[in-house]
């Protein structure tokens, strides 16, 4: 985490305030400071031992169990203290900010679980005999605002302290997949939450030795999300390595290839695409033209015109690059944009010639990003175009070359984002607010211009 922004620090300021002032008001039901103790050495230790799900933001713990067991044991202000003790959580890499804000979202999202749990009907102290089926409702209550609370504070911090360079999520996809947490993750947390019950329960029954029965389920879901975690880096280093060899061979795309991504998760998040089609659009971005290591060097970097031979081996990459990565089964819909992305929406691209809604919505997002980047990059037989000039680019084939709809939430998109061009500097999102039409002599060949190769 970098410099933050002032409304990031605000946003880290008002949880902190809001989960001091909150649980100072109490109710102090149920308090009892030997259970708190007890589990708030829980989270200390599954605090300590956090699988981390992405580089430098995320991570995952069974610490809620012991935060939802708190709002049965010792009630909404106790439970708020458990939650706390993530502060002293030995796990390496949170600086003093990023502890303060953890400690603030446990706490906060800890003390409302209780309140809810309380407005539900449920009853502070040791469940018995008596207490289910009746116990089951407010719990399911204090468990989906825990996590609801938990999911929606640590949405808010990544999007407000995401580099404005980067796009980046959930939280659980990886870098760049994305600030938004997963469903896949939010619906793990929701289910592990039961494990709260199931050791305030036990607790009736053996006492202290409860959390150390529950303990050995949690810590096989640990070793779960951590397997989970490792395949994840397994397909970044696996795009990424495919990435490396298409910009060694064509030295003039460099990062090409990750500015298409970027550009194609803007898209489809103005759009509204759920995190797992955003995920999986990032990667055919990353991936769109592997194809490119099956055409020649020369044809590649050859500065004066394409003969029909070397053109003809150009407009075979999409379907050269399927074959590359056709068997690797994470990209799924990624797929059919990795194929397509050349297609026009008037039926004059390649290579199979489909136009309007017969091109996958995956090939109609990478091919505005795609030839966006392509403008604004230095090529072998161009130079790089002006960011407005692209934009009127894009607008003026929009509707024959590309998809309407995609090319006005790009624009969108960009006005607000910004964009890192591949020269110096950023492009600011308020010049981008200023850009007008521009009269231009000659835009050029839409395939040899307006289309990357």
């Amino acid at each position: 985490m970098g410099k933050l922004s002032r409304a990031a620090l605000l946003y880290i300021g008002a949880v902190v305030v809001s989960a001091v002032v909150l649980v100072a008001r109490g109710p102090f039901t149920g308090l009892r400071w030997q259970y708190v103790i007890f589990l708030g050495i829980l989270v200390i230790v599954s605090e300590s031992r956090a699988t981390q799900l992405r580089k430098g933001q995320l991570t995952w713990s069974s610490s809620s169990a012991a935060m939802l067991a708190s709002v049965v044991l010792v009630g909404p202000v106790g439970a708020a203290i458990v939650g706390a003790c993530t502060a002293l959580g030995l796990r390496r890499g949170p600086h003093l900010l990023q502890r303060v804000f953890n400690t603030s979202m446990y706490a906060l999202s800890a003390y409302l679980a209780g309140r809810a749990f309380l407005a539900f009907g449920g009853q502070v102290g040791l469940p018995n005999e008596n207490s289910f089926p009746a116990i089951i409702a407010p719990f399911a209550a204090a468990a989906l605002i825990h996590v609801a609370a938990n999911h929606g504070l640590l949405s808010g911090v990544l999007w407000l302290t995401r580099p404005r360079d980067r796009m980046s999520s959930g939280a659980s996809g990886g870098q760049g997949a994305g600030v938004g947490l997963s469903a896949r993750l939010l619906l793990s947390d929701i289910g592990y939450a039961a494990f709260g019950l199931l050791m305030a329960a036990l607790w009736s029954v053996v006492g202290f030795f409860a959390p150390l029965l529950v303990l050995i389920p949690l810590f096989v879901a640990r070793w779960a999300v951590a397997q989970f975690a490792e395949q994840q880096k397994a397909y970044e280093a696996t795009v990424g390595a495919l990435c490396q060899a298409v910009e060694t061979k064509d030295f003039y795309t460099r990062g090409h290839s990750d500015r298409v991504s970027r550009g194609s998760v803007m898209i489809a998040r103005e759009i509204g695409m759920r995190a797992e089609r955003v995920e999986a659009i990032r990667y055919a971005g990353m991936l769109h033209d592997v194809g490119k290591l099956g055409v020649p060097t020369k044809v590649l970097q050859k500065t004066g015109k394409l003969t029909e031979e070397e053109y003809a081996a150009i407009q075979l990459h999409p379907m050269r690059g399927l074959d590359i990565v056709r068997e690797i089964g994470f990209l799924d819909e990624a797929l059919a944009g990795i194929m397509h992305h050349h297609e026009r929406i008037d039926g004059r691209g390649y290579p199979m010639g489909l136009a309007g809604d017969e091109i996958p919505e995956f090939a109609r997002v990478l091919a505005v990003a795609d030839a966006f980047d392509s403008m604004t990059s230095t090529r072998s037989y161009r130079g790089a175009r002006p960011v407005a000039e692209a934009l009127e680019e894009l607008r003026k084939w929009s509707g024959t070359q590309f998809d309407p709809a995609f090319v006005d939430a790009f624009v969108a998109a960009l006005k607000r984002e910004g964009w890192q061009r591949p020269e110096p500097q950023m492009i600011a999102a308020d010049e981008l607010a200023t850009i007008t039409a521009q009269d231009h002599d000659d835009p050029g060949a839409p395939l040899r211009v307006i289309d990357s190769l």
